[in-house]
């Protein structure tokens, strides 16, 4: 029997392997394994279709499993493989255990080996992939993050450089809120310096065109809001608006994707920091991980919250006689996330004043 009639026969019809993929734009590092057994450990291009045309050349009747964790490459590798039959997850990098050898050493090799190893292992849990539509509605959220962001930086440039020249904003709250009115005060402010003057224009232009395209981006998002009814259910809500509205629904995207309230809760970011051995317990405030995009709104509207809704005003009296305002603040958070989750799940409007 020849070598070539040998490769032919190869057949691993119901064997399982695992494949970590350690992702980078110009490569991928990948570790095989099978069995308790490290098969192979190489670099290829970052082509899911390259992948499997390897695996199915060398291990053909397999099953594969494969895993790589949530970055800059997004979604499309899990879309791609999952269409050419591989059983894929993504996971929080945060999540993958590690050994203090590893952490120590970092290297691509030693990263696909700890996903390939731990996906045998069992102990990897996948993240929720949202759909293109779901994921191009995230996009526009956190694009209107970035923009906003960007705006402040702007306007703390501008700030930064009129205190450089030593000019003073005047105290009055018409120009401290960058109105129209403070725009054409800037425009009017003379410099002995031509090219001073022509850096505070750029940031004023900078500053009009970040402004055009948020409100761009405002108007797409009132339009999604009125023709969702979730999202109407949303802001139906004391305290919450139409961007914490929308930003919920974005980051959030299936609620019932959360088992319980404190699921939910553990996503944004509304649970304590524990420390606890033995009979001790101690927390240390609110924990360090959680959704950017959502906790500080969520806080910000609880606030709001706590001005509209009686009974929100209440439970926050209730709980600053036993508490600091800001730890009473973020359990005022905690029950606001909680009536998103009512009127979300039972796709009806909140009645103001009513306990749910």
């Amino acid at each position: 029997m020849t070598h070539k009639k040998q490769f032919k026969d190869l057949d691993f019809n119901g064997q399982v392997f695992l494949i970590g993929i350690d992702t980078h734009k110009r490569s991928w590092r990948v570790t095989i394994r099978s069995n308790q057994m490290e098969l192979k450990i190489f670099s290829m291009n970052p082509s899911p279709k390259e992948l499997t045309n390897y695996m199915r050349k060398n291990y053909p009747g397999g099953k594969y499993y494969s895993v790589y964790e949530a970055g800059f490459c997004g979604y499309w590798i899990h879309r791609e493989l999952t269409d050419l039959d591989f059983i894929n997850i993504i996971v929080n990098p945060a999540d993958v255990p590690t050994t203090n050898k590893e952490k120590t050493n970092k290297a691509d090799p030693i990263d696909s080996r700890k996903l390939a190893r731990e996906l045998e292992n069992g102990s990897l849990k996948g993240i929720f992939i949202p759909n293109k539509q779901q994921q191009a509605l995230r996009s526009l959220s956190r694009l209107r993050f970035q923009i906003v962001k960007k705006r402040v930086q702007i306007k703390n440039r501008i700030k930064g450089f009129l205190h450089f020249h030593g000019i003073e904003i005047p105290e009055n709250s018409e120009l401290s809120h960058w109105s129209g009115t403070f725009i054409v005060w800037l425009k009017l402010i003379e410099f002995s310096e031509p090219l001073d003057r022509m850096y505070l224009d750029t940031q004023i232009a900078e500053l009009k065109y970040q402004r055009e395209r948020t409100l761009k981006i405002l108007r797409t998002i009132r339009k999604i809001c009125n023709e969702n009814k979730i999202l109407r259910y949303i802001k139906s809500i004391p305290g919450i608006g139409l961007i914490t509205t929308f930003t919920i629904y974005a980051e959030l995207i299936d609620i019932r994707r959360f088992k319980n309230l404190d699921h939910q809760a553990s996503f944004v970011g509304l649970i304590p920091l524990v420390n606890s051995s033995g009979d001790k317990e101690i927390i240390k405030g609110i924990t360090f991980r959680h959704n950017k995009h959502l906790r500080y709104l969520l806080v910000e509207a609880a606030w709001q919250a706590i001005r509209k809704d009686p009974v929100m005003t209440m439970r926050y009296n209730q709980l600053i006689k036993r508490m600091s305002k800001q730890r009473a603040i973020i359990h005022i958070a905690k029950k606001l996330l909680n009536r998103i989750r009512y009127v979300w799940l039972n796709e009806k409007e909140y009645v103001i004043g009513v306990v749910q």
